[in-house]
């Protein structure tokens, strides 16, 4: 098989090559890497080849010149850009924290600053795709994750896939604190989920193993629930009162206050750190030469980008440090490839994927994207039922949904008043007013780059 990863140049794609070459099944055949940014790539190119030395049969790269030469003849497409670079989503949380508000790259007027400039760009690949290879599988990777796969669901269909590794590192993360034999997750006769949502907005509420649900133990155990990060995040009352674990994102909605009172305070935003960070890191390794010297590099800038994540969240709940088991990394490749190969060989695996709502949460539309349990053959990933929602949760559900749409609206029409929407009725946007100057503020900053 034939991989392209559009976004070749990121950061995180020697952690997709690591896993391929350390794929038994050897099923990726070439992979394709294209980026708009030249530099980043070649420096990602070293990476690789460090990575591939001493492999048998290392899985060969070619760097694509164009979109099009990148697209052609690829059976899997991995989309994984960033639209605007770091510099846009430094302008995205800082847009909206001077006024006042929450400013996160996939929450908040953030979020949906992010989908206007990204959605055009994501619609734009998705038809040179369907254009040059219509019979090519697109994982999506690319932020705001739920509401892009959504835009390029209008052109492909259930020929694109979202992913995100935070569903599946939640899941881990609880049988890992109940002490269960991480080999009964792969296994759908020893375990089962129900995890709902949307990306980056869902709920973990049941977790089987072995015909025992064992959530409601856990949500009872402080001590337990002390042992992994939602448990410290969200604290053992709130969480035996909300009665499921909430991905780690919904932080920003149950303790806005804290959160944004802890960003407020920060003289860096995620962004301004990844900026500063990921540029020092191209710049050196570019001037290292040495395959050796930027591998390590590169490894120890992971390191410290997976130390510093959701650092404010965790500030404002106490200050603590991730667990080990969490910094490796290697989440959300372990996803793609994972469905990858459960298509290639049509193997009815279940993942937590972003689909096509179908009729898994009846009072959404059928092609509205979800995040939730699905079964994954050569047709594609098909969403499994799921219990019915509690109202806060559906409740939550249709106004995020609602403002993703207006997003999707708003890019595709160029239509102020759906982004004016869009802002307004976030509920980490607390005033029309407020809407009106971030999205005016927003337009003017971009005009000037």
């Amino acid at each position: 098989m034939r991989l392209s990863i559009l976004g070749g140049g990121g950061f995180r794609v020697p952690l997709v090559y690591r896993a391929l070459l350390d794929d038994p099944a050897r099923s990726v055949s070439e992979l394709t890497l294209y980026d708009t940014d030249p530099r980043r790539v070649a420096v990602i190119t070293g990476v690789l080849a460090r990575l591939a030395q001493g492999r048998t049969r290392p899985v060969p790269v070619r760097v694509a010149e164009t979109l099009d030469a990148a697209l052609t003849g690829a059976d899997f497409v991995f989309s994984a850009i960033r639209v605007g670079g770091t510099a846009g989503r430094i302008r995205d949380e800082r847009i909206p924290l001077s006024e006042g508000v929450l400013g996160q790259e996939t929450v908040g007027a953030g979020g949906v600053l992010y989908g206007l400039r990204t959605i055009p760009v994501a619609l734009h690949v998705a038809e040179r795709v369907a254009a040059l290879s219509p019979g090519a599988w697109v994982i999506n990777f690319t932020n705001p994750a739920g509401m892009v796969t959504e835009a390029m669901a209008q052109v492909l269909g259930d020929r694109v896939i979202g992913i995100c590794d935070s569903p599946v590192g939640l899941v881990r993360r609880a049988a890992r604190a109940v002490g269960a034999d991480p080999a009964a997750l792969e296994d759908p006769a020893r375990s089962g989920y129900d995890y709902v949502g949307l990306n980056h907005l869902g709920w973990l509420r049941s977790l089987t193993l072995d015909g025992t649900d064992v959530l409601p133990g856990l949500l009872g155990d402080a001590t337990a629930l002390g042992s992994f990060e939602e448990g410290r995040l969200f604290g053992p009352e709130w969480l035996g009162v909300l009665g499921a674990l909430p991905n780690e994102y919904l932080h920003y909605y149950y303790f806005r206050r804290e959160t944004l009172h802890s960003v407020r305070d920060t003289r860096e935003t995620r962004g301004e750190f990844l900026d500063r960070q990921q540029g020092g890191f191209f710049e050196r390794a570019a001037a290292a030469g040495a395959p050796d010297a930027v591998y390590d590099l590169w490894e120890r800038t992971r390191l410290e980008r997976e130390e510093t994540y959701m650092a404010h969240s965790r500030e404002a709940t106490g200050g603590w440090q991730r667990d080990s088991d969490d910094l490796e990394g290697g989440g959300y490749d372990r996803v793609a490839l994972a469905l990858m190969h459960a298509i290639a060989g049509d193997s009815g695996r279940r993942l937590i994927l972003n689909v096509r709502n179908g009729t898994t949460v009846p009072q959404l539309a059928p092609d509205a994207i979800v995040e939730t349990v699905c079964e994954v053959t050569a047709k594609g990933a098909r969403p499994l039922p799921c219990a019915p929602l509690r109202e806060d949760q559906l409740g939550l559900m249709l106004q995020i949904k609602a403002v993703e749409r207006e997003t999707m609206a708003a890019a595709l029409f160029k239509d102020r008043d759906a982004a004016l929407r869009a802002l307004a009725l976030h509920p980490l946007v607390d005033s029309p007013a407020v809407a009106a100057r971030i999205l005016q503020r927003a337009a003017t900053d971009s005009g000037r780059t």
